[in-house]
């Protein structure tokens, strides 16, 4: 089998199973499998694949044939221009949270404490650090599998001396306060769950996904809460569903915050609320 016909096969099956972007992601596994860039197989469409390359190649094609995440069969997932490691165990980082970074990135400053609430793989509060001087980030999640994935990617990053987890349902115990709360809760509601794409509602953490029944029961908690855990003039941020603006800013400036406002994502949805404890 050739690079080419390779890649035909490949799109062909992928197609055929419902993958939306069949050519994309067949590029990336043959990427993988045989270790060579697009550019050069651009270049060498009629190089033979060594069987060890083909087998490689047709067993993760079969894996993504039954909807398997791409991003779980290669164990990585590029975020903020960073790359991080990924396990059926954490959420797979999705370039609408790179919405929430960016805002977060506009009110950091050199040497400021991060609480990241529900880290997973800890791509926001890690990407934080990275494009920081002095920053320090505290992740808590209440899974233990992501907070081993999230030490991972710290070390991998060279910044574990800046990144401390603790396992935890959202708040650690302890008085310190913190400049910055980033959160990504589970926010999809309960009765949507079933309706969503099968490499989402079959194979991603549940307990990352489920918000409850309107999907609000992780705000209810971090904005009643997050006040005992901010220093004054700290910041709240919070990534939502498209759908759920209006409705976290509402909790939002119920709780007291001020400076309350609602970021819109690259496609033009509501992504990001954020707020200010006075």
């Amino acid at each position: 089998m050739t690079i080419k016909q390779a890649q035909e096969e490949g799109g062909k099956r992928l197609q055929a199973a419902g993958i939306e972007e069949a050519t994309f992601e067949t590029t990336l596994i043959l990427e993988e499998s045989v270790g060579m860039g697009r550019a050069e197989m651009l270049a060498h469409p009629e190089t033979e694949l060594a069987d060890k390359q083909e087998e490689r190649f047709l067993a993760l094609v079969k894996s993504r044939e039954s909807r398997i995440p791409l991003a779980y069969l290669l164990g990585r997932q590029e975020f903020m221009g960073l790359t991080f490691a990924v396990s059926p165990g954490v959420l797979i980082p999705r370039a609408d949270t790179e919405t929430l970074v960016e805002e977060v990135l506009r009110h950091l400053l050199d040497g400021m404490r991060i609480l990241d609430l529900c880290t997973g793989s800890g791509c926001i509060a890690l990407s934080l650090l990275h494009y920081s001087n002095g920053t320090t980030a505290l992740a808590t999640d209440i899974s233990e599998d992501a907070l081993a994935v999230a030490a991972d990617n710290a070390t991998a990053l060279g910044l574990g001396d800046r990144f401390t987890t603790i396992r935890t349902d959202l708040w650690p115990d302890t008085a310190e306060r913190f400049d910055l709360i980033t959160a990504n809760p589970p926010y999809i509601e309960t009765a949507v769950l079933e309706g969503l794409q099968p490499e989402v509602r079959d194979r991603e953490p549940r307990i990352a996904l489920d918000g409850g029944e309107d999907g609000l029961r992780f705000y209810r908690r971090i904005v009643s809460e997050a006040p005992a855990h901010l220093c004054a003039d700290g910041w709240l941020f919070t990534e939502i569903g498209f759908d759920q603006g209006e409705r976290v800013r509402q909790l939002f400036v119920s709780a007291g915050f001020h400076e309350v406002s609602v970021i819109r994502d690259l496609g033009g949805n509501d992504r990001v609320v954020k707020g200010c404890w006075f």
